[in-house]
């Protein structure tokens, strides 16, 4: 395996600029796609005529026009530009990259770092603390005693649990599942089934990547609870009927990001490298 030396951080937002902080610990390391006053002293700006052995792309990779995604940036950043600044044997990440960009980088090895256990692993925390976040400055009651619905019990499921415990909340895990119930269960919180799931909630997370909140089920809710969806897309809440029944619903995509963009960044940089070294790359 051929040694990596030099990475680019493309594009991105703040968490990918933290990203190329942690990785600067053990690699060469240059950014391109942000604005001058987003790059910190230390980092340098890429040399747009050189190769390197390394890009990282952010996630989402791209904007919703095919660029490469770049908040940070007054211009604009082209896939065929970064392909031209990957050395031949050279090695692309990216997030959440769709088949097409797979594809455009065909003939380099690929690594989509958001499918990553790891990753997902180490981003439930941020994400369950950014939306607790958006619950307090949402709801115009406590946490404490508050009855509060999340559904799924998986990994942000199982973070968010923890952490309404320790505001007193009354928690209430909507499972599919025996396995499900017992996550509950360990987590010291309660569970029901999520079709026998009432409707007494003042505030509800949805974490569950498929439709469970249809207008039938939005119906019986009062439109004073406030519905928080973390799942990906299309989510898990019929957000047409929701409006049309004048409930409040949060879709919070990308909370870590948002929220906490030094630890995004540092756990977007420990996937790279864990990746890296398990394909044989030495540091140099």
């Amino acid at each position: 395996m051929n040694n990596i030396s030099e990475i680019l951080i493309a594009g991105g937002d703040m968490r990918q600029i933290y990203c190329a902080l942690s990785l600067s610990e053990k690699y060469d390391i240059s950014v391109t796609g942000f604005d001058e006053e987003y790059i910190p002293k230390n980092l340098k700006k890429a040399d747009l005529n050189k190769k390197y052995d390394c890009i990282v792309l952010p996630v989402p990779a791209l904007d919703g026009k095919g660029l490469v995604s770049s908040p940070c940036f007054s211009g604009e950043i082209y896939l065929n530009d970064i392909k031209n600044m990957l050395k031949e044997n050279g090695i692309i990440f990216a997030g959440r990259a769709d088949e097409n960009t797979k594809k455009f980088f065909n003939n380099h090895e690929f690594y989509d770092y958001t499918e990553y256990e790891e990753l997902s692993l180490k981003n439930a925390v941020p994400t369950a603390e950014g939306a607790v976040k958006i619950a307090l400055e949402e709801l115009p009651v406590t946490l404490n005693s508050l009855k509060i619905l999340i559904v799924g019990m998986g990994r942000i499921g199982t973070a968010l649990a923890n952490i309404l415990k320790g505001f007193g909340a009354d928690v209430t895990a909507a499972v599919r599942n025996a396995k499900g119930s017992a996550k509950a269960r360990i987590s010291g919180i309660k569970s029901v089934c999520i079709k026998d799931m009432d409707s007494n909630y003042g505030l509800v997370f949805n974490t569950a990547p498929s439709l469970v909140f249809t207008k039938e089920i939005l119906e019986k809710f009062s439109d004073d609870t406030l519905f928080i969806d973390l799942a990906s897309k299309p989510g898990g809440i019929d957000f047409d009927s929701a409006a049309e029944l004048g409930k409040k619903v949060i879709w919070a995509l990308g909370i870590p990001g948002k929220n906490a963009p030094a630890t995004a960044g540092k756990i977007i940089a420990e996937t790279v490298i864990s990746v890296l070294s398990e394909r044989g790359a030495e540091y140099e």
